[in-house]
């Protein structure tokens, strides 16, 4: 193989990857083993581990695969430099891409159990919704897209087949809070072309401070929230000061999304 086509498999691969955004799934495959840790109160089997972890990292990966599949035009706007509009992956690989990962995800779910399998694959299914139809719907999309994510605590509840402990939907709440409010957030940051596209995001309808705004009251929420497991006794004080520290976070963030100020607010979303 001459140098050329060697570069140009080497951007083919790599566009490939950055499809997955990493941080993303990994972050949502972590949550899972999080659930499994939280409903057991201890450290899980190393098959519940692997196969939690795996099922919802590819099914999150699926799904992000999709959001640049269907996002081609917004991207052109928005982000011009992903692996679709950038030119490096043609939409056909993306798309294939995604079905073999999402095979692979709930093959590992289907591993786990037949309860994890329905699971994952409703999760899947939100997934490809959103995707298809319901990223331009606005308040709709978005809470399709908390779902999913809190889903990943209430998802490692049931890998160790305890699905229903109170300190798994609790924290499902909570991580759902704090991405819808990231959500509503990203879409005040991309109301340009999110307008191109037809969207019918809060910023759109209410203008991009008002929707900040709305996002910032959620994060507040979150805050407050968070002190409710010690109160109740679900969790050990032990775990106080991460808490504390994730607060302190969103707090000063929240700061900064108000700021009309700060040109580029959208480095305080993650």
């Amino acid at each position: 193989m001459d140098e050329r086509k060697q570069r140009v498999l080497k951007n083919k691969l790599l566009g490939l990857w950055r499809l997955f955004r990493f941080e993303l799934p990994f972050t949502a495959g972590v949550c899972v083993v999080l659930g499994e840790l939280l409903a057991l109160g201890q450290f899980p089997g190393a098959k519940e581990m692997l196969l939690g972890f795996l099922s919802v990292f590819l099914i999150s990966a699926a799904a992000l695969i999709l959001n640049d599949y269907f996002d081609l035009e917004t991207d052109r706007v928005n982000a011009p430099d992903r692996p679709l509009p950038s030119g490096l992956v043609t939409k056909r690989e993306a798309a294939a891409l995604s079905g073999a990962v999402s095979l692979l995800g709930l093959g590992a779910a289907a591993l786990l159990s037949w309860a994890a399998l329905v699971v994952a694959l409703f999760v899947w299914l939100v997934g490809f919704l959103y995707n298809w139809r319901f990223k331009q719907a606005g308040l709709p999309g978005n809470l399709m897209v908390a779902f999913s994510v809190g889903m990943t605590f209430i998802f490692g509840g049931l890998a160790v087949d305890r699905p229903f402990e109170k300190i798994v939907w609790f924290f499902a709440l909570w991580v759902l809070l704090i991405d819808l409010g990231e959500e509503i957030a990203a879409d005040a940051m991309d109301a340009e072309g999110d307008r191109q596209a037809g969207s019918r995001s809060l910023a759109l309808q209410l203008g991009s401070e008002k929707a900040l705004k709305i996002s910032a009251a959620i994060f507040c929420l979150v805050i407050v929230v968070s002190s409710l497991p010690f109160i109740w006794g679900w969790l050990e004080w032990v775990y106080l000061f991460p808490i504390l520290l994730t607060d302190a976070v969103i707090l000063y963030s929240t700061s900064k999304l108000l700021d009309a100020s700060i040109k580029n607010r959208r480095v305080y979303l993650r």
